[in-house]
């Protein structure tokens, strides 16, 4: 059934650039400034314009502090290596171009950009009246927590190149259990990624296992500490697993919790796509030396997805 709801695409903007820096070789401009990871942030971005013509758009970053998990667990992402400076380095040129296009910018201190993702989708695509659906562009799998009827996510597969929609249906195939599930699943499984404990014994299979069963992580716990007939029906081991580690899993579920009511100002309207000034737009990517990209900007009735690749990148280097 087609929709007639109109399309809110919601860039997750560091996972896609972190994702870019990582895929593609270096690229430096005369200037010498890595920008490797701004290309491949457009090439991502131009792909999901053509593929969902949204009307509005929005961009979502980190705040360059941490978010308020770290003082609910002091080892919320202490794994986690600092990024090279060349990648940060190009986290404003980005911001630069998207504001070019009129893409409103979101940051929040104390959030992450997940949040502000989570914030925006829920206050645009919630309920029967909701006049939009909204697509988040992202690498991370986080954000499937936040599928639903109107909400989906396209995630980066492999470098830049191809993406995976995911709706509600997709969820469920991919893990067996509702979107909105996911974020007890993780609470149980942990996740390393982000230094988020879980349940140390359980991992995704039984997680999943827990989940079809009970429905949901609190219904588990009032079971098994009531000794119901159907918690009866999991290991001893299960339960003594769970029951010993129980502030660690609720713990976990609120680091793992995305934000739906971040406190942003978010207005749709705002985010309204509006006419592009074409003849900008491509001033400042031949300023980035992104000469192809620009003759594409400037010749297009929208924008279309790059066929050639910059000189310096590798000649059979495969980017659609």
């Amino acid at each position: 059934m087609v929709s007639d709801k109109q399309t809110l695409l919601i860039l997750d903007s560091n996972a896609i650039i972190h994702r870019a820096y990582h895929a593609l070789p270096p690229l430096t401009n005369k200037r010498g400034e890595q920008t490797g990871a701004v290309y491949g942030f457009l090439l991502a971005f131009f792909k999901a314009l053509n593929d969902f013509s949204p009307n509005y758009l929005a961009a979502c970053f980190d705040f360059p502090a941490p978010s308020f998990r770290k003082e609910v667990s002091k080892d919320y992402k202490a794994n986690r290596m600092k990024a090279d400076p060349e990648l940060y380095a190009q986290i404003p040129l980005v911001k630069k171009i998207l504001s070019a296009f009129g893409v409103r910018v979101f940051e929040k201190q104390g959030f992450e950009a997940d949040d502000l993702i989570g914030t925006i989708a829920h206050a645009s695509s919630f309920g029967p009246g909701s006049r939009v659906k909204s697509i988040i562009l992202s690498g991370d799998h986080d954000v499937l927590q936040l599928v639903n009827s109107d909400i989906s996510a396209s995630l980066l597969k492999q470098g830049i190149k191809d993406t995976a929609l995911f709706d509600s249906k997709a969820v469920m195939e991919k893990y067996g259990i509702e979107p909105a599930q996911l974020v007890d699943y993780k609470a149980l499984r942990g996740d390393p990624t982000d230094n988020i404990s879980g349940v140390k014994g359980i991992g995704p299979k039984t997680a999943a296992e827990l989940l079809q069963k009970f429905q949901s992580l609190d219904q588990a716990y009032q079971e098994i500490e009531e000794g119901s007939e159907r918690a009866k029906g999991i290991s001893l081991k299960t339960r003594e697993m769970l029951l010993s580690q129980k502030d660690k899993c609720l713990t976990s579920r609120i680091l793992a919790r995305i934000v739906i009511d971040a406190p942003i100002g978010f207005e749709l309207e705002d985010c309204q796509w509006q006419e592009l000034d074409k003849e900008k737009i491509a001033k400042i990517l031949e300023d980035f030396e992104f000469f192809s990209l620009a003759k594409r900007v400037r010749g297009a009735d929208k924008i279309e997805k790059p066929k050639d690749t910059p000189p310096s990148f590798k000649k059979n280097l495969k980017l659609w």
